[in-house]
């Protein structure tokens, strides 16, 4: 086949975004998938993990309802009925990201294997047939990276790909890996009443995020029963199922599971595809070397989402992919900008952040930073709700432009966004402030934040004595009028 404009590699939301971009403005485009559209989002991750992350949700509410005056119960879990609950939701956002969509937006969709053999021309594995094309994006995405531990292999470990084929709750549950996937599912199965035991060979929880966020997540866990080992690392797996793992570091000892969910990351699906053939440079960890463009190091092949490394969610690959199929199809020089970019850790309380933290800013600006954050203890709804866990900080550079927020609360994913855009134009904390927000809201907590830091600013004795004159004034002139 040739004459495509562009030819892209994958059907998951970066292949998908590109594919309907690209055919609704008439180009020429085929998609190829080997499997079925809607890749890790739709299938493996953001769609079923929320999905049981609700259904944990409200259990661990029934169980603490004494938190809002009400009688605690103790919820029956069946997790297969759990999963159906997974399933349906799938199944209801699966039209979405059908072949039929694909196609009616003017793209082809082709369920095959590829392998690169030159460059923008790949071979399909079925039959051998050619495909070339004037562009190509690459969107394989990534797969979970399973560490090389004795004995790991024998106990059949999940993976963040295959835990939802569990029909039956697993008594004793051990999670390796304290990122985002496995904070966010060992809380999820502890709710639903799995004995959750989390290793993770970092310090703390969440190691990208600021040292104050781990501790709180890591405080959360242990509160609700998950045995969290920090500065763990699982070295050998024994048994026959149950099965007894091993474990070193500031925790050692042995601990006897029924099943092992490795959580530990993902790497990019590169291998076997013949990227070298088509002159595309590898990072050391695998990933496809791009720039802000979306190029590789090969003449009209771009890339987009997992598999390029960059801050794998969702969001950042449909960005990526507008970004690059626009730039590919018509030669625009748009650059695709990380700092305004949010991304929300779904545990309980959730994880927003967007931007610089706060050890960054300081790293850049030193003392002319702008940092100012206020805990929820003084948000009104969270104290309404009995939430207080959590916090916002906004960071700000010296001329007061808002650069950098973390949300620490529940529903901090529905507040970050509101930052992100304030980020995006370069707006200053003031903005921020002066837009009005409803009350009571979780949103408050940054707008205060902002209002504690202006107050600190302006309600100083330098001020008074500016405005007492002025004041005085004003009061002699309503008296003689």
């Amino acid at each position: 086949m040739t004459g495509l404009d562009l030819l892209v590699l994958g059907g998951g939301t970066a292949g998908l975004v590109s594919a309907v971009v690209a055919g609704g403005l008439g180009a020429r485009v085929a998609l190829v998938e080997r499997d079925r559209t809607g890749g890790e989002c739709l299938w493996t991750g953001c769609v079923p993990s929320k999905a049981l992350i609700e259904a944990a949700d409200l259990a661990q509410r029934m169980r603490r309802a004494d938190r809002v005056g009400l009688t605690p119960v103790e919820p029956v879990v069946d997790l297969a009925d759990v999963m159906a609950h997974v399933r349906a939701a799938q199944r209801t956002i699966a039209p979405h990201d059908a072949p039929e969509r694909i196609r009616a937006a003017g793209a082809q969709v082709i369920s095959d294997e590829v392998t690169f053999v030159g460059p923008r021309r790949v071979r399909l594995a079925s039959d051998g047939r050619e495909l070339t094309a004037r562009c190509v994006l690459v969107a394989v995405g990534s797969e979970p990276a399973v560490p090389p531990v004795p004995g790991l292999a024998d106990a059949g470990p999940l993976t963040s790909d295959t835990v939802w084929g569990l029909t039956t709750l697993p008594r004793r549950l051990l999670v390796l890996g304290g990122g985002p996937v496995g904070c966010e599912l060992g809380q999820a199965f502890a709710r639903l009443g799995s004995e959750v035991t989390l290793v993770e060979r970092s310090p703390r929880l969440l190691a990208r995020e600021d040292p104050e966020v781990g501790d709180l997540i890591a405080a959360r866990l242990r509160d609700e029963g998950v045995d969290v080992r920090t500065g763990t690392e699982l070295r050998e797996i024994t048994g026959q199922g149950p099965w007894r793992a091993r474990v070193d570091g500031a925790r050692p000892g042995r601990i006897d599971v029924d099943r092992v969910l490795v959580a530990g990351g993902r790497r990019p699906r590169t291998a076997g595809l013949g990227l070298r053939d088509a002159g595309v440079t590898l990072t050391d960890r695998g990933a496809i070397r791009v720039d802000t463009r979306m190029r590789t190091s090969a003449p009209g092949v771009y890339a987009a989402g997992d598999v390029t490394g960059v801050l794998p969610f969702t969001q950042v690959a449909a960005h990526q992919a507008a970004t690059a199929t626009l730039n590919a199809l018509f030669l625009l020089p748009r650059h695709v900008r990380y700092l305004s970019m949010p991304y929300v850790v779904f545990t309980d309380p959730e994880v927003a952040r967007v931007g610089l933290r706060a050890s960054q800013a300081r790293s850049r600006w030193g003392g002319r930073a702008v940092l100012t954050r206020l805990d929820l203890a003084e948000v009104d709804r969270a104290v309404a709700a009995g939430r207080t866990d959590g916090w916002a900080s906004l960071v700000a550079d010296p001329a007061g432009r808002l650069v950098g927020a973390t949300v620490v609360a529940p529903s901090a994913g529905e507040v970050i966004g509101e930052l992100a855009a304030l980020i995006a134009r370069r707006g200053r904390l003031t903005e921020l402030y002066r837009t009005v927000h409803p009350y009571p809201t979780y949103a408050l907590a940054a707008v205060d934040a902002v209002g504690e830091h202006l107050q600190r600013r302006l309600l100083t004795p330098t001020t008074r004595r500016l405005t007492r004159p002025l004041l005085g004034a004003l009061r002699a002139a309503a008296r003689t009028s």
